[in-house]
């Protein structure tokens, strides 16, 4: 019961639109369901480190220290911006086939966008301990909140990808790829904001 608790706190994190969602949704709007995808794994492997030292109990020291948390928040707040940035200064070709990017590229933002996050920090040292089932060594029961968290993410950013590519022909017309990039672009600077003005 303890663990079904848990699933449902975490789904609900999990599905609520952030940067995680912003950053899939225009890379594959803009390169296909490849790269869409590729950013998935970029950040649910940002999870899995985050995990790894809520587990290892490094990330309490972030999330204990000022300094060390804003400097973080900061970091992501600016790579936010940047991605928005770029986004918005995009160049577009006319032609409706996409050019994807290169797949170390979406894996590497999916991975910094999550590690630039410093709320991941606090909910897996603050949250997830009180959702941690009591039958279980406090370790064990991290690392299975973390790994059902890195499953959930997979399962709800990869069945996001995969519809999205479903209506694939619609998001290729230049015009409507054009947009896209812009409303990302202004939602993933909007996002770099509020990170670097949250307390």
């Amino acid at each position: 019961m303890q663990v079904l608790s848990a699933a449902g706190v975490l789904a609900l994190l999990t599905m609520a639109p952030g940067p995680d969602t912003a950053v899939v949704t225009r890379r594959a709007v803009t390169s296909g369901w490849r790269d869409g995808l590729w950013t998935v794994g970029g950040i649910t492997a940002g999870l899995l480190v985050w995990g790894a030292l809520t587990v290892a109990g490094l990330a309490v020291v972030l999330a204990a220290s000022a300094v060390a948390y804003t400097v973080v928040k900061l970091a992501g707040a600016a790579y936010l911006i940047f991605l928005g940035v770029q986004a918005l200064l995009r160049r577009h070709h006319d032609e409706v086939a996409s050019f994807p990017a290169p797949r170390g590229g979406p894996w590497r933002t999916g991975l910094l966008t999550n590690l630039l996050n410093p709320k991941i920090a606090v909910f897996y040292t603050s949250l997830l301990p009180t959702l941690a089932p009591p039958a279980l060594p406090p370790q064990a029961a991290m690392a299975l909140l973390v790994l059902l968290h890195a499953l959930l993410t997979i399962g709800w950013l990869g069945g996001y990808v995969l519809m999205l590519s479903r209506a694939r022909a619609f998001f290729a017309r230049p015009a409507v790829r054009r947009w896209m990039e812009r409303i990302t672009g202004i939602v993933l600077i909007g996002f770099g904001l509020k990170v670097a003005a949250d307390h």
